[in-house]
């Protein structure tokens, strides 16, 4: 999501500093006529949000195989442990085109809402379990109790996993995120992509048992979707499935763990709201769609344009990138009123952009709200005078584009 040149310390700390706040760029961007081009993403800004949900519309003009791109370079010796590993391939995120919808229709049926609905019950036993190991203890840091755990939980079910190797499979989830989006020393690195390339052979286990065994989760459906058949997987069946689940893993636990966290912190940094909530439980969804509109967890992902065109007013060549921000669009003054404020008793804030829009939309969404549903159904009935912990630092937002979310997030009740 930023130039692929090596970027120096301060370079970092410009692109960090940007990231832990980026709305100030994007009401400016909205406020410039035409696009505005941002140098610490090597891409022209798509803010507003008519902008924004026509290039989204448009997958044809605007490619998604840049999608993501890794911000770090990574030292030699990484690459040779990366090297043990799965190689990557196009995933539902970076593919275009019949390629896409090939990716996509497992997980459209995996993630239907009949099958979302047969897991809410076992995600409200794990939150359950989750409030109940620290609830007595009259405080908590609620990111690494909480909203990392639950939806590493859920996606694990989902594919498939044994609940025994799902903390393995987070762990080796966020150490992705490290290793390509934060600057890491080179023993650093390593060890990170130690990590990687073991959740990789984890996921290849699942993925050739799953051939040899189909079962009623999502892995089985991804394995017979990608590779049709009974014959044994080929080496690169076995790369595109393992590359396809891992997308699938960390794009499960990543961002709704973003969503639930900063939600929370959003609550809590309102607690004339956060009283509201409890003493109306009938707010709860209008909440949920406030806090993913407001401060969205992926706020914004890359495209890139695939002829000649103009967009907002600006001439695009082939292959110009254009930085799509679904924030800045849910942020936009000529679509809502009071844009900037936290507000749960927003009407009509269900049309936002923070699951994406046209053939990209995220097939996740729905379960994604549900996990958050279902958070502050729990914590508004078990742990009603929750507040943040004032002794402590305030909470900072971590330095990134892709799962925008407090570092910390220290309570009380």
């Amino acid at each position: 999501m930023a130039s692929q040149h090596d970027p120096s310390q301060h370079d970092q700390a410009r692109r960090d500093e940007l990231y832990r706040d980026p709305y100030a760029l994007y009401a400016r961007a909205r406020r410039t006529d035409g696009l505005l081009y941002v140098p610490e993403a090597d891409a022209w800004l798509v803010a507003r949000d008519r902008d924004v949900r026509e290039v989204l519309r448009r997958a044809e003009d605007f490619s998604s195989a840049n999608a993501l791109l890794p911000e770090i370079p990574l030292s030699e010796a990484a690459f040779g442990v990366l090297a043990g590993g799965f190689g990557p391939r196009p995933t539902v995120l970076t593919s275009d085109g019949a390629a896409h919808r090939r990716h996509r229709a497992p997980l459209n049926r995996g993630l239907s809402a009949t099958r979302t609905a047969e897991l809410v019950p076992y995600a409200r036993r794990c939150a359950r379990t989750l409030v109940e190991g620290f609830a007595g203890d009259g405080s908590a840091e609620l990111v690494e109790a909480y909203a990392r755990q639950l939806p590493g939980q859920v996606v694990g079910r989902l594919i498939g996993l044994d609940p025994a190797d799902v903390p393995a499979a987070v762990a080796g989830g966020y150490r992705a995120e490290e290793l390509f989006f934060r600057p890491l020393s080179p023993q650093e690195q390593v060890a990170a992509a130690e990590e990687v390339v073991a959740l990789q052979h984890l996921l290849d286990g699942y993925v050739r048992e799953r051939r040899a065994e189909p079962r009623d989760d999502l892995c089985s459906d991804l394995v017979a979707a990608l590779a049709p058949g009974e014959a044994e997987l080929t080496l690169e069946q076995r790369h595109e499935l393992v590359s396809s689940l891992q997308n699938l893993l960390i794009a499960g636990f990543l961002t709704t763990s973003a969503l639930i966290a900063t939600t929370l912190l959003h609550l809590l940094a309102h607690p004339g709201q956060w009283r509201a909530l409890c003493a109306d439980p009938g707010l709860v969804p209008a909440a949920v769609e406030e806090g993913a509109r407001f401060d969205t967890a992926v706020q914004a992902f890359r495209r890139t344009v695939t002829r000649p065109l103009e967009l907002a007013g600006t001439k695009l060549t082939a292959g110009d990138a254009v930085l799509v921000a679904y924030a800045s669009a849910n942020r936009d003054e000529q679509r809502y009123a009071r844009a900037g404020e936290f507000d749960i008793r927003r009407a009509g804030n269900g049309h936002h952009l923070a699951f994406g829009h046209g053939p990209h939309a995220c097939p996740g969404a729905r379960l994604a709200r549900q996990q958050l549903r279902l958070t502050l159904e729990l914590f508004t009935r078990s742990l009603p005078d929750l507040r943040l912990d004032e002794s402590r630092p305030r909470p900072q937002m971590r330095p990134t584009l892709i799962d925008r979310s407090p570092a910390t997030l220290y309570v009380r009740w």
